[in-house]
Formats: C-alpha cells, structure tokens, sequence
C-alpha cells in the first residue's frame, strides 16, 4: 500500500505455487511437521518417496506426526489406520472390509529436489509447473552453503526487506553500504511480469563495504540484478568482471501470517579458492541476517501494536509495492487474467 494507506493485518495468503516444506536431510525414518499457512502438516518418508499430509487423522484427529512408517504407509498411533502418501487409507485394523474413500487423509503433491522437499500449496488444485530450481547449486565450480533460517514478518515483508537496497546503508553500514553526505546516482531499471518483478542496477560501482571488497578488492562496476518469483523466491545477483559472482536465493515458506522460515542457497565464485572461503560465508550470512531478523520483529510489532498496516513508498521503494501487488492478485487467484509488462527506469543515490 501507498501514500499512507491502511489494512489489517491481513497479508495476501499465496497458496498456488510450490514452497518448501523442509530439506532433504532433515527427513529421516520418523514423521516430522511443518506449518504452511498455520495449517500442520506431517511429512514422513517411504522407499517410494515423500509423503505430506494434512497432520490430522481423519478417524479421530489424532496428529499423524506421531505415527510410525509401516509398509509405505504412516500408520495413526491411536487405532492404526494406514495412509499412502497420496492420503489414501489402505487399512483399519478390525474391519472386515476396504477402507472407503471417505477415510483418506488430505494430502499435498510432493517434489524432491536439490535437497529439498516442495509441497504444492492447494492441494485441492492440480499442480501448475514444477518447483523453482537453484541454477548455480549443482556447479562444482561454485562454493555453495545452504541454511534454514526464520523471521518474524510476513512473507512479502521478508520479500521486501532481501530486496531493498536503501536499507542497507543503515541496518548493514559497512558490510554493504554506508551513509553518506555525497552519493552517487545509479539508475535502476524496474520491470514486472505476471509471475515476477526484477530491479536492474545500471552503473553501480563495487560498493565500498566490507562484501564489496571481499568480492573485488580491485574495485570495477556492478552487474547487480534483484528478482522475485512467485509465489515466494527472492534472489540477489551480484557479477564484477568474469571471476567474482555472488548468487543468493531464498525460497520463504509462510509457517503462518507473521512468521516466515527462509530455506536459502548461497552460491559464490570468486579468485579465493572454495575451501578457504566456504567458512567464512556461512558465518557472514548469519550475521547479516540477524540484523535484519531484528528489524523484521520489531517492524511485526509494531504493526501489531497498531492494528494494521501502513506503508507511506516513494519511488526509491523499489521492489516491496510490486511484489504486494503479484502476491495479492496471486491470493486472488487472478493470475490468468492478462497482464501488460510493466517497465520504469528510477534513479537511487547510493
């Protein structure tokens, strides 16, 4: 919203579209839950794949994540029904006959990918495309790291906060950017599709912080690209010359409203070779993050102590008004509807 308008704290509830459930190492022989929109969901591993099911047994509400995998199939640990992965019931004990349609469980489409589990967020709608893929983190020539990690904000305010430049100047001085009496213009390049918004940064110099000399001692200029995918990716790209590139993406899963788990993979190549820098960018990562898992909580807060809603953007607001407007038509299941891109170039002083 814009100019000062107002909502309840209501954000747009984006359920068509692929999101992480977990990762791959973190489901082992035992059930384990996860939350998409404050719903539980069980996910529990077979020799045939993933299952995910609505964490409720419908004999007698039981949570299913207590269960045990038997067969292929999770078994409730109150009267011992038995779930295949597309929720189908295929045993009660004690009854003579076929368990009926009526006593399958409600289950999500499952994809296991690049270590991660995706779950298809309606599952009373067929599944529309396949689940975003990490283009950089199968390259042996890049040092890799993944990380789970969660914050206290709406999954548009996450969206918005990896995204935003001029934050960076304040919540990150000297990692990034600093504030400063001089800046420098840089024009930057905004197009919206139907499914996305990307933000190129034309003729950005290699910013003066501490990443910007790790990345480039040498100096040079940016090739710097922010994105978003619906329904819930963020990925920043940052290029200087042919050696140094930094790709970082994060898919946000909504655990509910107000609290979103980013499932992210960083992607590095630079001249430092990949075993001495893989320690050093995990530990950096964390700590830029939980600057702005702070901010992010205090932001929930406050909105929370209001009642609502306000945003009062300027042009320099880059990204955080397009991407409220994809995710509200995207809750409103208004994505077939025809879209005419969308194209403006703004300058930002840096």
């Amino acid at each position: 919203m814009e100019g000062g308008a107002a909502a309840l704290l209501v954000p747009p509830r984006v359920r068509r579209g692929w999101f992480v459930a977990c990762r791959s190492a973190d489901l082992r022989a035992r059930p384990i839950v996860t939350r998409l929109w404050g719903l539980p969901i069980t996910l529990f591993r077979t020799e045939g794949g993933v299952g995910a099911l609505v964490d409720r047994c419908p004999h007698r509400n039981v949570p299913l994540s207590d269960g045990t995998v038997v067969d292929g199939t999770l078994q409730c640990p109150y009267h011992g029904w038995r779930f295949r992965p597309d929720g189908a019931c295929t045993h009660v004990p004690g009854l003579s006959g076929a368990p009926g349609k009526a006593h399958g469980a409600s289950a999500y489409p499952v994809r296991e990918q690049q270590g991660f589990v995706w779950i298809w967020g309606d599952p009373e709608v067929a599944p529309e495309g396949e689940p975003f893929r990490f283009r950089l983190a199968d390259d042996p020539t890049y040092t890799t790291v993944r990380r789970t990690v969660r914050a206290e904000g709406s999954m548009h305010m996450v969206a918005e906060n990896a995204l935003d430049v001029p934050h960076t100047a304040f919540v990150h001085a000297g990692l990034f950017r600093n504030d400063k009496p001089e800046r420098t213009p840089i024009t930057c390049v905004v197009e919206r599709e139907a499914d996305r918004v990307v933000c190129e940064y034309v003729g950005e110099a290699r910013p003066e912080g501490l990443v910007g000399r790790l990345l480039s001692p040498s100096g040079g200029t940016v090739t710097h690209f922010d994105r978003f995918y619906l329904p819930s990716v963020v990925e920043v790209e940052y290029r200087i010359g042919t050696e140094n590139h930094i790709l970082v993406d994060a898919v946000l899963t909504p655990e509910d409203d107000y609290r979103t788990v980013l499932h992210a993979v960083v992607s590095v190549r630079t001249r430092v070779p990949g075993w001495l820098l893989k320690p050093v960018v995990l530990p950096f990562a964390l700590w830029i993050f939980r600057q702005d898992a702070l901010l992010l909580a205090k932001q929930t807060a406050t909105m929370q102590a209001f009642g609502e809603q306000r945003y009062a953007s300027t042009e320099i607001d880059l990204l955080g008004p397009h991407i409220l407007k994809l995710m509200q038509r995207a809750a409103a299941g208004r994505l077939t509807e025809r879209q005419t891109p969308w194209r403006k170039e703004t300058t930002l002083l840096v």
